[in-house]
């Protein structure tokens, strides 16, 4: 139809005569209405605008009766104490729960410790940098005053990550260290001692009131050192003493070793000991009974 539309556009754009005018004027509404397609469309388009799926999520009014799609009861059921009110979890009842009855336990290891870790390549890094001095010890006072370390803990543990990016000489007193990082240490020919650090003590070494190296069970200092308010203590338990006397381990009582001598106080080393007192005692007793009684005794 738009051949016959445009055909009475232009009749009626041209000069009417007096038997057209009719014709022209009866038409005019249709015309009117055919010129203006785009505008019904667009109309047509803001009628049915609509959110995108998932835009709109209607909100479940629980409580307002069966047309609120819960039905009657809300999803709750029928009496009983989850329909009146909230549980709170681990709830039994009234009886006393469980975990004061028996208490917990198992998620906590009293005896475990938290080392803060130092890596090899951020040694160095801080070294280049200008903010630890090669030419003396470096201990956990130098490494957390140039924030090197943060937040010491238990003590530090020196790690071998970027090893071969080591290349200055360095004398470093850490709590504990690796095998590799030990090698690379001493590949660079520098050297390291781990000893033994407490809680207390990391916090007067960071304050300055104690000596970060040197303690009553340690090897003499090679030069005088400044009289301080507290001392650094020694290891007590078994575990730490047999730790800092192993000398693969750098460890600060390794002198305190005896020629042939293990670091275990558990194992003693053959020929040392009370076998071998054991054996005088019987044999001045006299009688060979009493000697190979006692060379019959392990211990």
């Amino acid at each position: 139809m738009p051949p016959r539309l445009n055909f009475l556009s232009r009749a009626s754009l041209c000069r009417p005569t007096a038997p057209h005018a009719s014709v022209a004027s009866l038409l005019q509404p249709f015309l009117r209405s055919a010129q203006q397609p785009a505008q019904q469309r667009n109309a047509s388009i803001l009628s049915s605008l609509s959110d995108n799926s998932g835009a709109y999520n209607k909100k479940i009014r629980r409580g307002r009766g069966p047309s609120s799609g819960k039905g009657k009861t809300s999803g709750r059921g029928h009496k009983g104490q989850k329909a009146h009110g909230k549980v709170p979890r681990n709830f039994n009842g009234g009886q006393t729960p469980e975990e004061v009855v028996h208490g917990v336990r198992g998620f906590e290891n009293q005896h475990s410790i938290e080392m803060t870790p130092l890596n090899v390549n951020r040694l160095q890094a801080w070294i280049d940098a200008g903010r630890l001095n090669p030419n003396e010890p470096i201990t956990l006072k130098e490494l957390e005053s140039s924030r090197c370390v943060h937040g010491i803990k238990d003590g530090i543990k020196l790690l071998a990550r970027g090893s071969d990016k080591l290349t200055t000489p360095v004398e470093i007193v850490v709590s504990r260290a690796s095998a590799s990082a030990i090698a690379a240490v001493e590949a660079a020919g520098g050297k390291l001692i781990t000893r033994y650090y407490t809680k207390p003590s990391i916090r007067r070494v960071l304050k300055g009131d104690t000596d970060p190296i040197y303690s009553i069970q340690s090897a003499a200092p090679p030069t005088p050192r400044p009289d301080f308010k507290y001392r650094l203590p020694d290891p007590a338990s078994r575990k730490d003493i047999e730790y800092y006397r192993d000398p693969a381990h750098r460890g600060y009582l390794s002198h305190l070793l005896q020629e042939g001598q293990g670091p275990s106080l558990f194992f003693k080393t053959p020929g040392q000991g009370r076998v071998g007192d054991h054996n005088k005692k019987a044999a001045a007793k006299g009688g060979a009974k009493g000697a190979s009684k006692g060379e019959n005794r392990v211990w």
